[in-house]
């Protein structure tokens, strides 16, 4: 069970959740908070003129609403706003989403009353999903489209993803006893204004990104194992006169993964004595895709560790506008619902992820590419040349996947478009950041799977499943029982499909 209230969320805690099945439940004390601030805003709106509960909203926040009218006020807002479009966001995401909103609420700062999270919390234990749309958030008063889409379901109303289908929200709530929130002061206005649909994002998107930094290490410790490079570029000691935490830990992780390899040659061993040729058949140092691995994911580490400290504020911050303080005793304005701090994040996440699928590819075409290797036939090919193709198709979907990888890098951190009458005049569109760096990082296990299966394929080409590492053994025995080893041609796609099942659902290096 995992405590909301009584402090900050973690990155692990919210994996527990989304992946391992741990319920929520709500710390007493911070629920009793929640009251507090519901009772002092219900109290201190009387008579005073304060946004969103007595005005209109954005640019028309001049126009004065009858007491009459200020609960209707808050319904027109949620159903006028749902508005999304595009696919409906993963499961997943939405329960993140759904996690990021409530502990926004737990914090004590949005004057709503304690159902609303109470019955977040029930959604999110029951796996009941609101339909939120890929489309419609700018990020800037915060994802508006998106999170209507919640609100419009915590009223009872639109549909839900439960049980692997799409039902009307009203019936799904008969069902289980679920009772819709009614608006009290500020509801609607409170649940969509704030970035927890790109914070919801944005966790999956660590998460995810995680792992596949540490089968990126896996897979390069490997190939440098398969074609017998040396060793000391992985060494401690040329990598510790280089001062970045992420280079080091790259390099110990492959060090790590290599342990017990009879394959990487010791440069003394071989090198480091006197020798009469004149021109050396052997590289006397690899092609960067294999040498400079600790230099280039490096990089994707330190941002992996920077982006999750920022969203991980976020996800503990309170993403609202007015802030309530019932301590205090006062209503601050203000613009804490503004995106930017996910956007930035999620763009240099994508970026750095692009990064390394672009690795992955490298490595890719040095193993399928005889005239770089000298070692392997081409395309992997174990068949007869000619007439076999081994992974010549599979690397035209990397090629592609990759290149698709690359355009969708484009930062959205610096593509504001002002609307809402210019009200909204800069804005950082967050949640079309953090959807985008989670195409990428599908994009890249894509990538990673084909990468693998070659590497594999490599493995038995040169029947050297003895001589390899430990963990490198391990690897190979779990890939091959997914897909054994291939000469004829035959479709591949499914499979392919699998070991990218494999890759998200196993634990590689553990890198963090």
């Amino acid at each position: 069970m995992v405590v909301l209230g009584s402090k900050s969320l973690t990155l692990d805690e919210v994996y527990r959740v989304l992946y391992a099945g741990e319920e929520l439940s709500l710390d007493a004390a911070a629920l009793q908070q929640v009251e507090a601030s519901f009772l002092f805003l219900q109290k201190f709106s009387a008579k005073k003129l304060i946004y969103g509960i007595n005005t209109g909203f954005g640019p028309m926040a001049q126009y004065r609403i009858s007491d009459s009218d200020t609960f209707q006020l808050q319904y027109n807002l949620i159903r006028s706003h749902s508005t999304g479009a595009g696919k409906p966001l993963s499961p997943v995401i939405t329960k993140a989403l759904m996690i990021a909103r409530l502990s926004s609420f737990m914090q004590a700062h949005s004057g709503i009353h304690p159902e609303v999270t109470i019955l977040l919390k029930d959604l999110i234990n029951k796996n009941v999903y609101p339909c939120v749309f890929e489309h419609g958030g700018v990020g800037a008063s915060g994802d508006l489209v998106q999170l209507a889409h919640l609100a419009l379901v915590l009223i009872g109303e639109g549909e839900v993803w439960y049980e692997d289908k799409m039902q009307p929200t009203a019936e799904v709530f008969a069902r289980l006893g679920l009772k819709p929130i009614g608006i009290h002061v500020r509801e609607g206005l409170a649940i969509i204004n704030g970035t927890s649909a790109m914070t919801g994002a944005g966790l999956v998107n660590l998460i995810q990104a995680r792992q596949l930094l540490g089968w990126a290490v896996t897979l390069s410790a490997m190939i440098n194992e398969i074609v017998e490079a040396f060793d000391d570029h992985l060494s401690a000691e040329l990598n510790a006169v280089k001062m970045h935490v992420g280079q080091n830990t790259v390099a110990a992780k492959m060090r790590e993964v290599l342990q017990g390899s009879r394959m990487v040659r010791h440069r003394p061993d071989h090198l480091y004595k006197e020798l009469e040729e004149e021109i050396f058949k052997d590289k006397v140092q690899e092609y960067y895709s294999l040498r400079c691995v600790p230099q280039i994911l490096g990089p994707v580490y330190d941002t992996l560790i920077q982006a999750e400290k920022v969203v991980i504020h976020e996800l503990n911050s309170v993403s609202d506008n007015p802030v309530v303080d019932h301590e205090l005793e006062n209503v601050f304005h203000g613009g804490n619902f503004h995106g930017d701090y996910i956007s930035l994040e999620m763009d240099k996440l994508k970026i750095a992820t692009t990064r390394l699928s672009m690795l992955a590819e490298r490595q890719l075409n040095y193993l399928l590419n005889e005239k770089l290797n000298h070692k392997f036939p081409p395309f992997m090919n174990l068949g007869k040349l000619g007439f076999n193709f081994g992974m010549q198709g599979a690397q035209f979907t990397a090629t592609s996947t990759v290149a698709e990888n690359q355009t969708l890098s484009f930062p959205m951190y610096v593509h504001s478009i002002p609307n809402n009458n210019d009200n909204q005049d800069i804005v950082s569109m967050g949640c079309n950041s953090a959807l985008m760096a989670n195409k990428v990082i599908a994009n890249t296990f894509e990538v990673l799977a084909i990468h693998t299966l070659t590497i594999i394929q490599a493995v038995d080409y040169l029947q050297c499943q003895d001589r390899l590492a430990g963990f490198s053994h391990k690897v190979y025995q779990e890939v091959r029982a997914i897909y054994p080893k291939f000469i004829e041609d035959s479709p591949m796609y499914k499979d392919l499909g699998k070991i990218k099942e494999y890759l998200l659902c196993n634990e590689p290096v553990k890198m963090f």
